[in-house]
């Protein structure tokens, strides 16, 4: 994308962030927000809250007059507008929704955006992302990147943990329905650790060392919901892959699973991948 494109975007993506902080903030922590009002594209129960944040974000889509393509948890995937789209925008409209509902301070939005080629063949991917935004709504910190450009919060950018010792280090990590005797070791290693249920938040605090690492082994991770924090990671200094240490390579849709092992440099992630290294 030319200078103009990726700025017409990213105030897009931003308009999408700011209208659906908006339309969420009145109804966090209220009785009406986790009514289970239909089943997602995902195959998981969508709450009202969550609904009205996608809903948030389509109305924004609708009005700027350029073809895209809008992965969204609920709707799954959908075009919107005339003539071959440019971009692929992927969007968590409301990441933590059962911490937004119970008021807990750790619930926000991604979005990530991948151009489309006309040449292009074959589905989108992880790697073709190549802008993220996600903004955590209580707090009010908004992280961003552009690929090759650097990472941001609050348009101060960030640097790479100068944390080597994992026996110092904060982790983050998704443990429902995880073999606990499989980590047990980490753990155990690690000096710290925290749950949030926000993945593109936690990532986040990976990319601004608020954490220095983050895992979910379960293999059930949605792509989708790491799309955009996976490049304000990568472009902080921090290092992403699956549990093997594998580069990520899962297709943009919200079907799509995988594992992940996030950590803000190459030694604690290393580290963390030889500790894990007989998991099957």
């Amino acid at each position: 994308m030319n200078t103009e494109d990726i700025k017409f975007w990213s105030e897009v993506c931003q308009e999408i962030i700011e209208k659906s902080n908006l339309a969420v903030t009145p109804l966090v922590g209220s009785k009406e927000a986790g009514k289970i009002v239909k089943m997602g594209a995902d195959g998981t129960p969508t709450k009202y809250i969550d609904l009205v944040a996608e809903n948030k974000v389509l109305e924004v889509l609708e009005h700027i007059e350029r073809p895209l393509i809008l992965v969204s948890e609920e709707i799954g995937e959908v075009k919107i507008g005339d003539g071959q789209p440019e971009v692929m925008l992927v969007v968590d409209p409301l990441d933590g929704t059962s911490n937004a509902v119970k008021n807990i301070p750790a619930y926000g939005i991604s979005v990530a955006l991948a151009p489309i080629l006309s040449d292009r063949k074959g589905p989108l991917t992880i790697q073709d992302v190549q802008m993220g935004l996600v903004k955590n709504f209580a707090t009010g910190d908004v992280y961003g990147a552009i690929r090759d450009e650097g990472a941001f919060m609050n348009n101060e950018k960030l640097l790479a943990s100068s944390i080597h010792d994992l026996s110092q280090s904060s982790l983050g990590a998704y443990v429902y329905r995880m073999d606990m005797e499989k980590i047990e070791k980490l753990c155990k290693t690690v000096r710290r650790m925290r749950i949030l249920g926000s993945i593109a938040i936690e990532l986040c605090y990976v990319a601004d060392c608020t954490y220095d690492a983050f895992l979910d082994i379960s293999d059930n991770l949605r792509v989708v919901d790491i799309s955009a924090a996976k490049v304000i990671l990568e472009e902080s200094g921090g290092l992403v892959t699956d549990q093997y240490g594998q580069a990520l390579q899962g297709k943009l849709n919200v079907l799509e699973k995988t594992s992940l092992i996030a950590a803000c440099n190459s030694t604690i992630h290393k580290e963390i991948i030889r500790i894990l290294g007989g998991i099957q």
